[in-house]
């Protein structure tokens, strides 16, 4: 059986398969919600690291990641048209998803380094999961063309912030000792989060009253905890709302960024 991972790959894959065939040339030159890249610059970047990943078995990444090939795979593409451009994230995406279907599972338990420390190839391939998720929202949301919000892949992105969420509350927020944070997503993925710093701060399932709560659409948090989004926009348009203790749900809504 197949890794978890390769489904929401799969879907992120054939989403943005289907999303890249309908860009105009004018949209793959549209500023992306990373500060240093178009859509294109966007799309370069993915399939980059999927060429470095390609041809690989895990074993290679035991101790590093090579991501100073990056570049030259980035380079390699400069010269490309926007059609070619698609046909090579098609491509690649297609050559990865047939080496992760003949992975076994001991391929994917193999020990590695991955963008947040020691894992195994596994645990990569979720964080990819949440790389290709966040990035076609990077491109989505400027275009005004929203979509891939819920799903298993979204579900999985979603995760991944709600296991970072102690560090965000403790380091980010400062949610003071005996105090306590949840955040109610709305949908498309939907649920409650939920921090208590007792000595530090730890995710505990329970509906007890909490400090602070604050309400958000599951886009809007994804995009706030990934700093791609300013607060006080969110906040202006009515996205993002807090109860509770005011000081500290509205310290929340504006301190959710972990990474970028």
């Amino acid at each position: 059986m197949s890794h978890p991972s390769l489904a929401g790959l799969d879907l992120c894959w054939s989403s943005l398969n289907s999303l890249l065939a309908e860009l105009s040339e004018e949209q793959w030159s549209t500023q992306s919600l990373c500060p240093d890249w178009d859509v294109a610059g966007v799309v370069m970047h993915l399939i980059a690291v999927e060429e470095m990943l390609r041809g690989r078995a895990p074993s290679e990444f035991a101790e590093r990641l090579p991501f100073e090939e990056i570049a030259g795979f980035t380079d390699a593409m400069s010269s490309l048209s926007r059609t070619e451009l698609a046909a090579k994230f098609a491509s690649v995406t297609a050559a990865r998803n047939a080496e992760l279907s003949a992975m076994s599972d001991e391929d994917f338990a193999t020990p590695v380094m991955t963008p947040v420390g020691p894992g195994t190839y596994g645990r990569f391939m979720d964080i990819r999961v949440f790389d290709f998720w966040v990035h076609e929202q990077d491109i989505r949301t400027p275009l005004n063309l929203p979509g891939h919000e819920d799903g298993p892949a979204a579900e999985r992105s979603i995760d991944e912030i709600r296991m970072s969420m102690p560090y965000i509350a403790g380091k980010k927020v400062g949610v003071p000792d005996g105090s306590s944070l949840r955040v109610e997503l709305t949908g498309p993925v939907g649920g409650n989060i939920t921090v208590r710093v007792d000595g530090r701060a730890g995710l505990v399932d329970d509906s007890n009253e909490t400090t602070a709560t604050i309400t958000c659409d599951s886009t809007t948090f994804a995009l706030l905890a990934c700093g791609r989004v300013d607060p006080q926009s969110r906040i202006d348009a009515g996205n993002i709302s807090w109860s509770g203790d005011p000081e500290l749900g509205e310290k929340a809504a504006r301190n959710l960024r972990f990474t970028m």
